[in-house]
């Protein structure tokens, strides 16, 4: 991009006037010039394509690189239900938002459509070029209507007979029978019929909605196939049987497509009185909002896509002519054959540090020093261990716990159940909204409230983010309290497949901060001052601000300066702002974003001090760490949050400090992996694409998961590229 910005405040000044007017300051370039600023929704689908490239790379084992195709596709579902449905609301409403990046919707949705026409053309071209031909050659087949023998057509025929017709309600549309109001995502099928029926109609259309309680893979008999594990689609069994459905017509053609809808929940919690029994309401909208997206099979003829347009309010441009299945989600199945352990990713089981290996009391060893865990390299049992104990012990007084994502049925749940009904005061602060598990976390906090639980759901229009425990355990005359806090959810699934920081400690002021932000959560009053937490939306941005100028005073000074950044997105404006300044001062700034990033690297007098890079492998990168090298005495925080003005001005979040030396140099040392890594990092360029870091002569492979597998669980041999 042209580097040559408008020239506004001076480049280490906050926008206050020069102190001597007489020697007036040079300019330094515009800060809020629209070209330093990439927008956000462009950059969330540069993430999915990231992740659809992981498809190709040939050192990640087969059903690895099926599973990133697989999560590209659910991906690019939640960005047309969430991300283009808001986009297409905001011109609806005639209430244009337009970011620092200065591009107005409209704008925004030509060039999302363009990127993702092409990149989901690609995605299917991999998958039949490439990944279902290799998977063949191990056995593995989804069998086309084409390809069936005799013994398979009579096998399918009679399991349409017995299984599927009994369940399929075709749809003619005539006066009567107006187009049906069709779920979000579902498989249907659009049908040209010829004919007259039984009752004189002859419209020559029908529709038929695919069964939902129906599986979309089915595996065929072993004894009518040639060895191997062989599939079809349930859209290939409904398409080959169409005629059966209207019996005496002509089927023409039948065509599979799906319509994704608006996902996103327009609850005002400034209208509601019970929020719980609202959500329960949306919940059941959210499967009929207003359309988004049109996929249809592509060889449907175009009066028929046409048709299909006009009847959900969409036009050429959102709709989506696919090569095979419209949903790929479903093929979720065969990647998770556990039969192909050559074709996944090699087992390994999460270590524990010395210091839990034989401990029978972890609140003795908590007592003694703060325990660090790096999921999922590091168990999650611990976490759960500690819940467990504390339900069973009679020391125990309270539990306090936030919960965001985790499930009704889940370990941590079970033990809060078990410690409320031996009598403990346990409160539970449940985030209802948390997106797509609202209705999980209804039916959990359900189970907490009949156990006796104390329910809260948190503060009206902020979501409560922060990943906290708190436990008060009387020992002696002494209330003494015990806290988890941690960067990821309380989910022991995700602590197998996301990498996050756990912190075990007793410190207590650490502890009194949690014990007061608990308090504001579920009481009412002024905003309590904190020892060592850091909290959204109260003093976790302004911190960080200060923090990010202290490193650029020091560079001002001539003193070594440097900021490492590990999060998932980055969008805040007056962080982005705070870095560029940074950067100008001379502070070496190293950001790993996982996905969005809204901060251009690399431009001539702005941010040629900033690298930013993305990890993408085996496990989801989760953990938020913010490092400062402070003049020798580095400042280091673990956080739940992610620097976006939501996460900073409208959630609860929190930062905690790590204070020990050797606690401290254990995560820098992991982020110095995180920056060498040259196998799974994409570097981001100031034209907001990514490339690969360029390879230098005699340069070892670098890995940062392979290398904290090795380390931490010992997996010598085993790499998150499987190689």
């Amino acid at each position: 991009m042209n580097s040559r910005l408008i020239r506004g405040t001076s480049p280490t000044d906050a926008g206050t006037p020069a102190a001597n007017d007489a020697a007036p300051v040079a300019p330094g370039p515009d800060l809020g010039d629209s070209r330093l600023y990439i927008h956000r929704e462009l950059s969330q689908l540069q993430f999915n394509i990231r992740v659809l490239d992981q498809a190709l790379d040939e050192r990640t084992p087969l059903l690895e690189r099926l599973k990133f195709l697989l999560i590209f596709s659910a991906n690019m579902d939640e960005f047309f239900e969430i991300r283009v449905a808001g986009l297409k609301g905001q011109i609806a409403l005639d209430h244009e938002m337009i970011g620092p990046d200065g591009i107005p919707p409209k704008r925004a949705l030509a060039e999302i459509s363009e990127i993702a026409h092409r990149q989901i053309a690609r995605q299917y071209a991999i998958l039949n070029e490439r990944i279902l031909p290799e998977l063949a050659t191990y056995g593995i087949r989804i069998v086309r209507r084409t390809q069936w023998t005799h013994k398979q057509k009579m096998w399918v025929r009679r399991y349409f007979r017995e299984e599927v017709a009994p369940l399929v309600t075709p749809i003619g549309l005539d006066p009567t029978h107006p187009f049906p109001l069709l779920v979000n995502k579902s498989l249907n099928f659009i049908v040209r019929l010829d004919g007259v029926d039984a009752f004189g109609r002859d419209s020559g259309l029908a529709i038929v909605p695919a069964p939902r309680v129906l599986p979309r893979l089915i595996r065929l008999p072993l004894e009518i196939c040639e060895g191997g594990d062989n599939y079809v689609l349930l859209s290939s069994i409904i398409h080959a049987h169409a005629e059966e459905l209207f019996p005496g017509m002509d089927v023409l053609g039948c065509y599979q497509f799906r319509l994704t809808r608006n996902a996103d929940l327009t609850l005002d919690p400034e209208d509601v009185e019970d929020l719980a029994l609202a959500l329960r309401g949306e919940l059941y909208s959210r499967r009929f909002g207003d359309a988004v997206r049109l996929e249809v099979a592509d060889n449907c003829p175009k009066e028929l896509t046409d048709y299909l347009l006009k009847q959900f309010g969409l036009n050429e441009s959102e709709m989506y002519e696919v090569n095979g299945p419209v949903n790929l989600a479903r093929l979720f199945r065969i990647a998770n054959n556990v039969s192909y352990p050559r074709l996944q990713y090699p087992p390994f089981t999460p270590s524990l540090p010395k210091t839990l290996l034989h401990a029978e009391d972890l609140f003795q060893v908590i007592g003694r020093q703060d325990v660090l865990l790096l999921h999922p390299y590091e168990s999650f049992a611990p976490v759960v261990d500690l819940l467990r104990q504390a339900a069973k012990d009679p020391q125990v007084l309270a539990i306090k716990q936030t919960l965001y994502r985790t499930n009704a049925n889940s370990e941590i749940v079970d033990a809060l159940v078990d410690a409320a009904r031996a009598g403990k005061e346990v409160t539970a602060v449940v985030e209802l909204r948390a997106r797509f598990d609202e209705e999980s976390n209804l039916t959990l906090a359900s189970r907490l409230q009949q156990a006796g639980a104390m329910v809260i759901y948190g503060v009206v229009g902020i979501k409560t983010h922060a990943k906290l425990m708190l436990i008060q355990r009387r020992e002696g005359s002494e209330l003494v309290r015990y806290a988890h806090l941690g960067t990821g959810n309380y989910h022991t699934g995700n602590a197998r497949l996301y990498t996050d920081y756990s912190l075990l400690t007793s410190d207590e002021a650490l502890c009194e901060d949690v014990h007061k932000l608990f308090s504001q959560l579920t009481g009412m009053g002024k905003v309590m001052h904190m020892k060592k937490l850091l909290h959204a939306p109260f003093t976790l941005k302004k911190a960080l601000l200060e923090l990010i100028a202290r490193e650029t005073v020091h560079a001002v000074a001539g003193k070594p300066a440097q900021i490492i950044l590990k999060i998932n997105a980055l969008t805040e404006p007056k962080v982005i702002r705070a870095l560029y300044k940074a950067s100008i001062a001379g502070v070496q700034v190293d950001l790993i974003v996982r996905g969005i990033c809204c901060l251009r690297p690399g431009v001539e007098g702005v941010s040629e001090n900033i690298r930013v890079r993305s990890i993408i492998g085996r496990f989801l990168e989760h953990s938020r760490v913010y490092w400062f090298a402070n003049d020798g005495e580095p400042e280091l925080y673990l956080a739940s949050a992610d620097l976006m003005e939501r996460n900073l001005d409208r959630r609860v979040e929190t930062a905690f400090p790590i204070d020990g030396k050797k606690l401290q140099q254990r995560i820098h040392n992991a982020l110095l992996r995180y920056l060498a890594d040259n196998t799974s990092a994409s570097l981001l360029q100031p034209d907001g694409a990514y490339a690969h870091p360029p390879m230098v002569a005699d340069e070892p492979l670098r890995n940062v998961q392979s290398e904290l597998l090795d380390k931490l669980c010992g997996a010598g041999s085993v790499n998150s590229n499987g190689h």
